[in-house]
């Protein structure tokens, strides 16, 4: 019988190329019961060769990364369709990275100066599907979303999307987390999620992001 994965620990892998952060990320990861560390890399090509042969449901991913950076190791996994999810580790100068790596399919990012406690809380979020950014970036992404906004004449569905796949986008693009989605549509947040990946596979995209903006763009939904 597969694992009950609301019953068992939260599995992390940790992408960080400063020696001290690392060594403090994978104590706390392990001090904490709800979850584990099962890996660790200061590279992206090693983090990527582990990542695709182990079971993990949350990537702390720092941005700036010897080789391959991680906006780059974001989009590919993101394109295995591996099922995990990505938190960014970041400064507060690298606000456009940050917008490309949620828009690779991160489900959000966290400033490396915030406290142990709200990696923790932001780990957990991040691993029931739920979005953790930082405002001046959701202030961004709305901007961004009402620039791509087709004129409401437009509406259009070329991806045949349900009206409850279409409900997911339409408060997704309002900043609810899956959590907040379910109880919206009075639905399971892994129903959300289920939506979800009917939605990424029919629009043919590997993020929240990407699924919106086209969503956006056809009329399908309005902000």
């Amino acid at each position: 019988m597969p694992e009950n994965k609301s019953a068992r620990k939260i599995k992390v892998y940790v992408v960080e190329d400063s020696p001290q952060l690392l060594k403090g990320l994978t104590k706390a990861i392990h001090s904490w019961p709800e979850m584990e560390c099962v890996g660790f890399a200061m590279h992206s090509e090693t983090a990527l060769e582990e990542i695709i042969v182990r079971e993990v449901d949350v990537v702390l991913m720092d941005l700036e990364l010897p080789g391959m950076d991680g906006v780059s190791l974001t989009r590919e996994l993101k394109q295995r369709r591996l099922p995990l999810e990505v938190l960014v580790l970041t400064t507060f100068d690298e606000e456009e990275r940050v917008f490309d790596a949620i828009k690779a399919g991160a489900l959000g990012y966290l400033v490396k100066r915030v406290g142990l406690e709200k990696v923790r809380s932001a780990v957990m979020e991040v691993s029931k599907g739920g979005v953790v950014i930082e405002t001046l970036i959701a202030r961004r992404f709305w901007n961004y979303f009402s620039s791509v906004q087709a004129s409401a004449e437009c509406a259009q569905n070329p991806w045949g999307l349900s009206p409850e796949e279409l409900g997911v986008l339409e408060l997704i693009s309002k900043g609810l987390s899956n959590a907040e989605i379910g109880g919206v549509l009075q639905m399971q947040p892994r129903t959300v999620r289920t939506h979800l990946s009917h939605i990424y596979r029919k629009m043919g995209v590997n993020s929240h992001v990407e699924a919106v903006v086209l969503a956006l763009r056809m009329g399908a939904i309005r902000l």
